[in-house]
């Protein structure tokens, strides 16, 4: 198990922006994807705004014949998966060639299929073609390996939130144990009403922006979105001459067994700490965080305090910032989009900022990058996410290139 991993290949479906490149744009410039909810009624809930894709349209990924088979969640993971592989320069012959996994994550993937499974039943209408195969949880990873014909290891991780670094995870196992040679890894969720009502009887959802650790945030946004990424060895990428992003370093996982909803400080430091020791890392050389970062008084508090806990004094000196103060609560999706944006950091040294922030709180007295981008050498980014239950990942993301190359000598 002494194969580096790398990653080759982004795709994106997101609220500020459809491919890395859009995203990553919006990214810096600090836009907001956060609008009034359009997909369903939102009259008789306490909020009305959400991440919603407004722009995406399956059919230009997707041919028609196969889209009453596939949910929006599945529409936007096969999509980003489209985007990420074409990104990586692969053909449909590295499929052939190639042991091709694919490890995907999600929060409530079927959710919307269930909904009008649900009306069309109380009407006692009929269902209509293809519905019924959109339900299962499996169905987007795949409709991914179909899409590619991959027939490596295919799997799908259901924790939450956090569910796109465990997906991550697995695929820098598959590569390291030299059960794949490729993955498609990554994360796709879609606004759904049991979702967005959920967050509204919380009362954690914020009536119009989301202010992570700023002193006066109200709650998260709920949003949408995919993010995939093409995950390989260095070997494999060196004879591909596939440009490389970025490098994964290694990754934690760790379980609160506290509550359903409350993380635990305890927690998420040794998730933290897992991640670097697998790593090889010190704290002292970690340069950026990717705050799982939500918005909500609990969450913001607990995070900060947990990496205060890892960190000790030399927390003051590190960036967080969350990437959920432009698109909003994506899921499952979140920490795969937040994995291709650390990509994206350590390849060109410049730090998204956490919009929206207005008030200082004592509790939250990080470096939260506040409202505009910063230019910074980024060597080596964690990226947080903390789920309900408890589940808890960090991932390590490296810069592949030496400093020469980056112009910093």
């Amino acid at each position: 198990m002494n194969d580096r991993v790398v990653i080759t290949g982004l795709g994106v479906v997101s609220s500020i922006g459809i491919g890395w490149e859009e995203f990553w744009k919006n990214l810096l410039a600090g836009r907001s994807g956060i609008s009034p909810v359009s997909s369903f009624d939102t009259t008789n809930h306490f909020t009305h705004n959400g991440g919603e894709v407004r722009n995406f349209r399956a059919e230009d990924f997707i041919p028609a014949e196969r889209l009453p088979f596939m949910n929006r969640a599945t529409q936007m993971a096969v999509a980003s998966a489209k985007l990420a592989w074409e990104d990586a320069g692969l053909t449909a012959g590295d499929a052939a060639d190639h042991t091709v996994g694919v490890s995907h994550g999600t929060t409530l993937g079927a959710a919307q299929a269930i909904e009008e499974v649900d009306s069309l039943l109380i009407q006692k209408q009929e269902l209509r073609k293809g519905l019924l195969y959109q339900m299962p949880p499996h169905t987007a990873p795949s409709a991914v390996a179909r899409e590619f014909n991959c027939h490596g290891p295919n799997f799908m991780f259901s924790t939450a939130c956090a569910a796109g670094n465990y997906a991550i995870a697995y695929a820098y196992d598959l590569i390291r144990m030299k059960r794949a040679d490729i993955v498609l890894a990554g994360a796709s969720d879609a606004v759904s009403r049991i979702e967005y009502t959920g967050f509204n009887q919380f009362k954690a959802v914020a009536p119009e922006k989301c202010q992570p650790f700023d002193k006066n945030r109200k709650g998260m946004i709920p949003g949408e979105g995919a993010g995939m990424l093409i995950i390989e060895s260095l070997g494999s990428a060196v004879r591909r001459k596939a440009a490389i992003y970025a490098e994964i370093g290694g990754y934690g996982l760790s379980c609160d067994a506290h509550h359903m909803t409350t993380a635990t400080v305890e927690g998420i430091a040794a998730c933290m700490n897992k991640a670097l020791l697998e790593a090889g890392i010190g704290k002292e050389e970690v340069s950026y965080i990717s705050a799982h970062g939500t918005g909500t008084v609990a969450n913001d508090k607990i995070e900060c305090a947990s990496i205060k806990e890892v960190f000790g004094p030399l927390y003051k000196g590190i960036p967080v910032s969350s990437i959920k103060s432009m698109l909003g609560h994506t899921m499952g999706a979140a920490s795969a989009l937040e994995a291709i944006a650390c990509a994206l950091i350590v390849r060109h040294d410049t730090i998204p900022p956490t919009i929206n922030y207005e008030s200082p709180d004592p509790e939250c007295d990080i470096d939260c990058v506040p409202n505009v981008a910063r230019k910074q050498t980024v060597d080596v980014a964690l990226n947080n996410s903390y789920a309900f239950g408890g589940n808890n990942a960090s991932l390590v993301i490296k810069n592949f290139a030496g400093k020469k190359e980056r112009g910093l000598d």
